[in-house]
Order: structure tokens, then sequence, then C-alpha cells
């Protein structure tokens, strides 16, 4: 019991999957560190991910409803740990590794911008470069947090958080299992939103959709981790009936909710506070946090900026629009 760290490796080669990545065969941290006595490599990442300013602003972040009056509407950070909580039961039932899985989990959407999708949206038109959430998750890790040192984690949650949602997929099963426990999370939550927003309701969905997938939302999410659980041999998958199904309720989602008009008119406001405020500092530099002076001396203006916005709450950006542009109240001491 000298070393917890090494006991633990050698439990996670006598039991995991071959397959799985193993915390002592990880590809490391682009800076060196000593190994730690009591937790594993993608135990560390985890706790740092958790540790972070960035992991704590998720709760006053945008998930679909933009700044909801109930307590009971999903943030980014419910999402997240919802997220979290499906990616680490099919991990556990494929024998891969829940501590990288964890890891993948709670980081993959540390770069997301206030005001959820809306926003990324607006502050991909504003950059040159564009602008992609999963991107903003991997530089928060590598660039912004700790004083702008970085979380220096290991390269496979650095490579899961970038592929987690679009275009190339991880390399390891662990990613490939957070990227579709992603969609098993927000398809079922947010339905569940949408249904509390009397939005929709939920004998709305198609009776074919619900025959196979389940009639409640812990119906349809034990469905898709199951199939995922015994589908997946060689890569993470769920099987054609079931992803069908899927693919259909996702596009009943994104008729009746996503582009509904009720629940996301306001997201029109969204462009012009998050353009206001970049334009206003790119004119004013000293309305910059002093801190985002190193980015500025290595990186440029533009690039701080869109930091900054980015990790700004639903709340903060609001607040800073309003001390931009809306006159303060004048008063008179008498």
């Amino acid at each position: 019991m000298d070393n917890i760290r090494i006991l633990t490796e050698k439990i996670e080669a006598n039991t995991l999957s071959i397959k799985a990545v193993k915390s002592s065969e990880s590809k490391g941290r682009k800076f060196y560190e000593p190994e730690c006595d009591v937790r594993t490599a993608f135990q560390r990442d985890r706790d740092r991910i958790i540790h972070c300013k960035a992991f704590r602003r998720l709760k006053h972040k945008t998930q679909v409803f933009l700044s909801p009056e109930s307590d009971h509407y999903r943030t980014r950070l419910t999402h997240t740990l919802e997220v979290a909580q499906i990616a680490r039961t099919i991990s556990r039932a494929l024998r891969l590794n829940e501590d990288l899985t964890e890891a993948i989990a709670l980081g993959h959407d540390l770069g997301h911008t206030p005001f959820g999708h809306a926003g990324e949206r607006a502050l991909d038109a504003i950059s040159e470069s564009g602008f992609r959430h999963f991107e903003q998750s991997v530089r928060v890790c590598e660039r912004l947090e700790k004083n702008f040192k970085g979380l220096n984690l290991t390269a496979e949650v650095l490579d899961g958080i970038l592929n987690h949602t679009k275009g190339d997929f991880s390399e390891c099963l662990e990613g490939r299992v957070v990227r579709i426990s992603d969609k098993i999370a927000y398809i079922n939550h947010d339905i569940d939103d949408a249904v509390r927003a009397g939005i929709i309701k939920e004998e709305d969905i198609d009776s074919e959709i619900c025959d196979i997938l389940g009639y409640s939302k812990s119906e349809r999410i034990n469905t898709m981790v199951k199939s995922v659980i015994f589908n997946s041999i060689d890569d993470i998958v769920m099987d054609s009936e079931i992803l069908e199904q899927f693919d259909k309720l996702h596009n009943f989602l994104f008729e009746r909710v996503y582009t509904n008009p009720i629940a996301k008119g306001e997201e029109s406001k969204v462009a012009g506070i998050l353009t206001g405020i970049y334009e206003h500092i790119i004119k004013n530099p000293n309305k910059l946090p002093s801190e985002y002076n190193v980015v500025v001396e290595t990186e440029g203006l533009e690039r701080a900026v869109l930091d900054h916005i980015a990790g700004m709450t639903d709340h903060y950006a609001t607040q800073v629009y309003k001390q931009f542009f809306i006159p303060k109240s004048w008063t008179m001491d008498v």
C-alpha cells in the first residue's frame, strides 16, 4: 500500500478490456510532472477539471432555454453531469477506463459560450478563423485555466474533448463513449425541459418512436444505453433500429423545440449582445480585463476578446452589455 496508484494501475491491467486505455499506458502530458502516489493520470485530470473555474461557470450557462426562471431546467453544468453519468455506465459495462471516460465527459463543454449554441454561432460569425466550442474547450484546458498556464491534461483526455461532437472520432473508445453519451443525454433532457416549458407534450412524440425507445425519459435512456452496450464490439454504436428512431426523435426536437419561435425567440438578441461587446472592446482595449494581456501579447487582441467573451456566463454577458451601452439612471444627492 506504499503506492496506491501503482496498485490501481495493476487492477486496471487485470480487469479492463484489452481495448481500454490503461492509465499506465497514457501518452502523457505536454509538460512533465512527477506521478501522484494515490491517483492515476486520468483521475488527476478529472480532479483538475472539476476544480477549475471554467467548470464552475457552467452552472450559469444556457443549455437550451436562455436564463430560465425555474430551478429545474438544465444548465450546461447539469448537462455535463448527466453526460458523465451515462458515459460511466457504458464504460463500466464495456470494461473501459471509467476515469478517462469521466474526465473527458466533465471537460467536454468547458469552452462553451454564454447563451448556448446561439452564442457559439455569434462568435463563429465574429471570428475570421471561426469559433467551435469543442476547440475552445481544449484551449481552456491547454491555455486559459490556472492563470493562463493550462491544466496540463493527458493527451487522451484532450483528444476526447476535441472530438466529442463533430468531425473526427476520438482515438480511444472512451472518447467515443462520451460522444454518443452526449447525444443520449441532450436528446432526452431537452425533451424533458421542453415538456416542462409547455413547448411540447410527451404524447406529441410519434407512437412508433415511443414503442421502440420508450414512453418516458428514463425508458428512452435505458433503451439507448443498453443498445450501445450490447452492440459495441469494435466501435461504440447503437443497433440500426434504435439509431433510426433516435434520428427521428432528433428531427422531432429540431422541428418542435430547437427552431420553435416561442422557445428560441430571444436568441435573436444574442448576436447583438456578443457582437456589441466584442466590437466595443476592440475599439476600447482598456475595457478588456488586464489578466488577458498575456493573450494579447502572444496571440493578439482579437483572440483575447474572443476568449474573454466565450468564458462569460449568461448573466455576466448581459451585465457587461448593459455597462457598455445602457445609460445609468441619473441621481443627485440632496
